[in-house]
Parts: C-alpha cells; sequence; structure tokens
C-alpha cells in the first residue's frame, strides 16, 4: 500500500472530479492520505473530506504565505479541531521567502506560535520551506520541535541538512521533483537518507512527477515517486512501499 502524506483534494481543482480522482488513486494502491488544510477555507473542507472518507487524513495550520492574516481566534479554533481523531498534524506550516505577502518577522512569529501548539496538543508537523532554510532550521532547534517531530514537506534541500532534520526527529518527504531529470538535490537525498525516515507524497494538484509534469497532480501519481526512490536505492517498490507506509502509520499514529 501507498500512503500519500500530503495532498491538497480540498483545492477547487478537483471540485469536478474528486470521486473520480479518488478511484485512481485507489486503483494505484494508495490507502492512505492526509489532506493539508494551511487557512480557514482549506481546513474547513479538509475537516468535511476526512468525515467523508475513512481513508483519509487531517493536518491543519497556517500557511506562512498568509502569516499577517491569522488571528489569535484562529489559533485557538485549531486548537478545538486538533481534538479530532483524524486531526494527525498541524501544518502546514514554516517559512516562505519566495511571496512578500507576510513580513518575515510576522512569518517566525506565526510559526513558533503553531509549534507551542503542537507541543501543547501533542501532534508532529508538517513544515513548508521556501528560500528560508536556514532560519527554519533554527526556530525548530530553538522551540524544542524534537519533541514532536514531523516532516519536511516536499524537501528540496542537501543531504546534509536533511540529515540535520533527521536528527531534530523530522521525517524527510519527497515528492515530484525527485522524478525531474535536473533536481539533484532530491535524488541525492534519496540515495543518502535512510529508507526508515523517508516518506513520499504529491503536494497535489501540485508538482507533477515526470511525465505528468506540468499537468495537474493527483494521489495516483504518488507511484511515480516511490519508483524513482526505488530505482534510486537499487530497491525495490515493495520495500519502498512498506517502509513509507509504516514510517507514515507510525508518524501518525495511525493503527
Amino acid at each position: 500500500m501507498l500512503f500519500d502524506t500530503h495532498v491538497h483534494l480540498n483545492a477547487e481543482q478537483f471540485n469536478e472530479d474528486l470521486e473520480e480522482v479518488i478511484s485512481r488513486a485507489k486503483e494505484t494502491g494508495v490507502g492512505k492520505m492526509v489532506v493539508v488544510g494551511f487557512d480557514r477555507p482549506t481546513i474547513e473542507r479538509a475537516m468535511e473530506l476526512v468525515e467523508r472518507y475513512d481513508f483519509l487524513y487531517a493536518s491543519i495550520g497556517w500557511h506562512p504565505v498568509d502569516a499577517i492574516d491569522m488571528t489569535d481566534e484562529d489559533l485557538v479554533w485549531i486548537e478545538e479541531l486538533s481534538n479530532h481523531p483524524k486531526v494527525v498534524a498541524l501544518g502546514e506550516m514554516g517559512l516562505d521567502y519566495h511571496w512578500d505577502k507576510s513580513p518575515k518577522e510576522t512569518q517566525k512569529d506565526v510559526f513558533r506560535k503553531q509549534i507551542h501548539l503542537a507541543k501543547k496538543v501533542k501532534l508532529p508537523i508538517v513544515i513548508h520551506n521556501r528560500d528560508a532554510t536556514q532560519d527554519i532550521v533554527d526556530i525548530l532547534r530553538e522551540e524544542g520541535a524534537e519533541e514532536v517531530g514531523g516532516i519536511m514537506h516536499c524537501f528540496s534541500g542537501s543531504p546534509e541538512i536533511a540529515q540535520e532534520c533527521v536528527d531534530m526527529n523530522f521525517y524527510i518527504s519527497l515528492g515530484g521533483p525527485v522524478t525531474f531529470k535536473n533536481a539533484k538535490k532530491p535524488k541525492e537525498v534519496a540515495k543518502e537518507i535512510p529508507l526508515e525516515r523517508l516518506l513520499i507524497e504529491t503536494d497535489c494538484p501540485y508538482l507533477a512527477p515526470h511525465p505528468n509534469r506540468g499537468k495537474r497532480n493527483e494521489p495516483a501519481y504518488v507511484k511515480l515517486v516511490a519508483e524513482q526512490i526505488a530505482e534510486l536505492k537499487g530497491i525495490s517498490l515493495e520495500e519502498v512501499e512498506a517502509a513509507t507506509t509504516e514510517n507514515a502509520n507510525k508518524l501518525f499514529n495511525i493503527n
């Protein structure tokens, strides 16, 4: 069984054909998925979906790009929802220095608040990082995030940074970019980081793997990510499937 640890089935790109998308995922062997909500509308939609499908789980948090919009009430609301049995993580949270909607200091403040909340409710965290690697690693260390651990989502950094994150009790999640011909770092990470610290994801509808690059991504394509990791590690697809699913179940505390 495949476990796609990061999907946005709550995105409007799936409004027209969600059932077909889910059917294709099932046919490909995807048994579980985590739907990620990152603001009010997407969190609400994620919660609707996990109520409807037994194989869907939710991660809820506030995206760094929209950090400027988060209120104290939003944080209280996330804490209340975190008690739901199908909420398995908080996030995606982190830092994004590519877009300049939210000032860096605001992003850092919102990031720290969510780490504090995760430690309070004892849930792992899902980290979004764009052009902010050192600040993210520093904040995770300063805030003692290893206490809850979590996922470096769609990891694009070096094997050295990946190992630093693993040492802080984080899993490294690889998505579509590991299949791109020119994606040197994700391929190195896939080879060097032990299988017991790897996860797979699509981040659908974004970042579709080769040969679907540029098209809408969907959970069925997570198999292409698993196949690429198997090839890079010189092991069987079945080994990658088994290990990454076991890793996800363990992290998210799913039986």
